[in-house]
């Protein structure tokens, strides 16, 4: 129910304007043909009545005429344009009949309006153009030849009025035309924005998976081939590398499960707070545990972070020194964070020398870095350093909504 409210606010269109698709215009419509048949009926009996002697009565013919002019209107939603010239040809015999005016123009414009919604335009507006024409026709040239007898021709006047008639017919239709095609491009609008939304989101989760996966089993890595090297020479050593194995499986564990309850249930307040350069210690220990001795130092006064640059921020840390386990032969690392007017600056430097072709990292966890940066509005660059080893260098804005930049060429420190 309020999906549909929701629908509604966004200018969804009412049922009975939009076009028949699907299982709906496989059946006929029924039950507004018959209301618009007895409508044309019996609108056709009252107005006889008060144009009696002017007009041929109605007969049996002209109640044929009548109804076949809106039978035909029952294939609307399949044939708009077949239907549409059936109950205009209909009209045309009623009139020139010369019997009453009346609701038969109804019909008229009822198939005018499906054709024109369904898109048959030129159509619609030769049918409705027809009608009037075939009038003109009848009523200042052929009156004499038709009934009824001692009919005279009508003014102008009436056929102006009968002209602005069937204008205020295409208009109508053209304006409904118009707003379907409106609704139309919403529609597809809202469905473009949603599944850019889903993949947006799910580009977040595996990147978020990508940096607590990536870290900690790079980490069990290193400590199980510790504990297997050390397991029978040193058996305590072995031990603490289980120790470690333990606590970085058990941490990993947690913070898949959160981003995967934040999956199932959006919009739900996490269980625990989303890690943020506060934890940069924990980072340090765990480096420590798989070998690597971090040093960090903080330049700048602290100051508040936005979560979302907090979040980015740890990430950015936490692959950084993933790929210096990982792919660097050096057991040193260099972390400075700085603390500069509007924005958060990042270094993280190891001395290098790389283990193997992709070094710094593997392609996925630099664009994962790239890509938390760019989400914020700031800039990673990561490359050799002059002396020798890497360099990630990032910049994250603290305004919380800033802009992201044009296109930032990398910056190679």
């Amino acid at each position: 129910m309020e999906e549909q409210r929701s629908h509604r606010g966004h200018g969804e269109p009412p049922r009975w304007l939009t076009a028949a698709s699907g299982h709906s215009a496989s059946r006929l419509p029924w039950p507004s043909t018959v209301l618009l048949g007895a409508v044309v009926v019996i609108g056709s009996t009252i107005a006889a009545r008060s144009q009696m002697g002017e007009r041929a009565p109605l007969d049996l013919f002209a109640r044929l005429l009548l109804l076949l002019a809106v039978a035909v209107l029952l294939l609307r939603h399949r044939h708009p344009v077949a239907a549409v010239f059936g109950s205009s040809a209909a009209a045309m015999v009623y009139l020139a009949a010369g019997y009453p005016y009346g609701p038969v123009f109804l019909a008229v414009a009822v198939g005018c309006f499906r054709a024109v919604v369904a898109g048959h335009r030129r159509a619609a507006w030769t049918a409705v153009g027809m009608v009037w024409l075939g009038h003109v026709l009848v009523v200042h040239w052929l009156y004499r030849r038709l009934p009824p007898s001692g009919d005279h021709a009508a003014s102008w006047g009436q056929e102006l009025g009968i002209a602005a008639w069937a204008v205020a017919i295409v208009a109508a239709a053209e304006f409904v035309r118009v707003r379907r095609e409106q609704w139309a491009d919403r529609r597809a609008e809202r469905k473009a924005a949603e599944k850019r939304r889903a993949d947006e989101e799910r580009l977040r989760m595996a990147r978020e998976l990508h940096d607590v996966l990536a870290h900690s089993i790079s980490v069990i890595n290193v400590q199980s081939s510790v504990g297997l090297a050390l397991l029978d020479s040193d058996p305590e050593q072995a031990r603490t590398a289980l120790t470690t194995i333990k606590a970085a499986s058990k941490e990993a564990l947690g913070e898949v499960r959160q981003v995967l309850d934040t999956l199932r249930t959006p919009g739900d307040a996490p269980r625990t707070p989303a890690p943020g350069i506060d934890r940069l210690p924990e980072l340090v220990e765990q480096a420590a545990s798989a070998g690597l001795t971090v040093t960090t130092r903080t330049d700048g006064e602290r100051r508040d972070v936005p979560p979302g640059a907090d979040l980015a921020a740890f990430r950015i840390v936490q692959e950084a020194l993933t790929n210096v386990v990982r792919h660097s032969g050096s057991r040193t690392a260099q972390v400075c964070i700085g603390y500069e007017p509007g924005r958060i600056r990042l270094r993280i430097d190891d001395e290098g020398p790389a283990t193997g072709n992709d070094a710094g990292g593997s392609g996925n966890g630099l664009a994962g870095m790239r890509e938390r940066a760019a989400a914020l509005g700031g800039t990673i660059g990561a490359g050799p350093r002059a002396g020798g080893g890497f360099r990630v260098l990032a910049e994250l804005p603290l305004l919380s909504g800033a802009p992201g930049p044009a296109a930032h060429e990398e910056e190679t420190p």
